[in-house]
């Protein structure tokens, strides 16, 4: 890379983690484009942070000398930059001409497929439906066995991997069975990890399993596209490409719809810290009242299951925090983990979004979102804990991610 060039560094997933017991950076790319991961030392934070384009290398060497006291050898910011333009983790042309060929051909395909298949479960069907049951097999003794009760209209579902929250998944959507066995209609909403601008999502793709494809209601994405503007539910459909959250609670989904004629909503839905950063409320949005609205109007007279596929509290190193979850620290999530839960068993959406912005959602409660939107597509609706879990996001134990399960009557 000449001297002369102006590195940008494009919106990507970067985490902290530990590597020979030294912190390191992990950078990955969200759209998957690149399977590349690159490690770099966490010291090199400030680097990443001087790659906006306006400066070029010599600049960015003098600044870092000057801003963080940090020499770097000849060449070295060279090959950084060489090594991250391989991962296509710049915003240059080259990753421009790879996401314009990754989205035409997603575009141009009639499904959208899996991306967990034989990395959170297994590929082979038959398999799947062996751990599956094992998860439910799992369940402890005092678990009703009945297979669900009929009053159940959504649920809270992690959108976590399974061999860390399969315990939780497995709680709730066991209590939802008999819903999601007659359902006609199910409206997932997942978190949408790759901060996109947009707050819903949409796609008329079908979902493709391991046992086959979730049919996509049509009908009802067309509705919500007319009414909010396809524009705004089209633009970043490409996430779906990508994003995990919704096909990890649609692999359960389907476990009980298999055959039965159930068709999927797959909605990504964006951050709300928009409102939590303004003096404003999500219930005072015109889009936000728009989606429920033309929602509900369109799966009326249809049996309909809503999903939230989200998790909870993401605190720790690895999520930028400064300090390890440590004993006290996890009582302390757990207290307030508990008046989230609350909340949101009361089925209060305003006062769920109110909690959160009272702390100004240090917890990064990612499921936020998700399970406001689904208590207010449900309305009236109260609710029953499921299970409740937290789960390492680190391998020293300084991190933890943490899920739940609930459902609606």
């Amino acid at each position: 890379m000449p001297d002369e060039m102006r590195p940008k560094l494009r919106r990507i997933n970067i985490s902290r983690s530990q590597q020979h017991g030294q912190p390191v950076l992990v950078l990955q790319d969200p759209y998957g484009i690149s399977d590349f991961m690159v490690v770099l030392p966490a010291n090199i934070l400030p680097v990443l942070e001087l790659c906006d384009g306006a400066r070029d290398i010599a600049t960015i060497r003098a600044a870092l000398e000057l801003r963080a006291g940090l020499r770097v050898g000849p060449g070295y910011l060279e090959k950084l930059f060489a090594a991250l333009d391989d991962a296509l983790l710049m915003d240059n042309e080259r990753f421009a001409t790879a996401y314009g060929q990754a989205r035409e051909l997603f575009r141009a395909s009639p499904l959208r497929s899996p991306i967990l298949a034989d990395k959170v479960y297994p590929a082979d069907p038959e398999l799947l439906e062996q751990t599956m049951k094992q998860y439910f097999n799992g369940l402890s003794a005092d678990v009703d066995r009945t297979g669900g009760i009929d009053s159940v209209r959504g649920l809270v579902s992690p959108h976590i991997d399974y061999q860390r929250g399969g315990s939780v998944y497995a709680g709730v959507w066991h209590r939802a069975a008999q819903t999601a066995r007659e359902a006609e209609v199910a409206i997932i909403l997942g978190t949408n990890h790759q901060a996109g601008h947009k707050l819903f999502t949409l796609t008329k793709k079908s979902y493709a399993t391991p046992w086959g494809e979730l049919p996509v209601a049509g009908d009802v994405v067309d509705a919500v596209s007319r009414g909010l503007g396809e524009q705004e539910v089209y633009n970043e459909e490409f996430s779906h490409r990508n994003e995990h959250s919704v096909e990890a609670a649609a692999v359960w989904l389907h476990y009980f719809t298999k055959g039965r004629g159930c068709k999927l909503v797959p909605v990504l839905c964006g951050s709300f810290q928009r409102f939590i950063d303004e003096d404003k409320q999500p219930g005072d949005g015109d889009e936000i009242n728009c989606f429920i609205d033309t929602l509900i109007k369109a799966t009326s007279g249809r049996r309909t299951l809503i999903v939230a596929a989200g998790d909870l509290a993401h605190v720790g190193p690895a999520f930028g925090d400064i300090y390890a979850i440590d004993a006290l620290e996890r009582a302390k999530l757990s207290a307030a983990d508990n008046d989230l839960v609350t909340a949101i068993i009361k089925g209060d959406a305003e006062g769920v979004f109110k909690l959160v912005k009272q702390e100004g959602d240090k917890r990064r409660i990612c499921g936020l979102s998700t399970i406001y939107l689904a208590m207010r597509l449900l309305g009236e609706t109260k609710g029953e804990l499921t299970g409740y879990a937290q789960c390492p996001a680190d391998q020293q134990g300084a991190s933890l991610v943490s899920i739940c399960g609930i459902v609606f009557d």
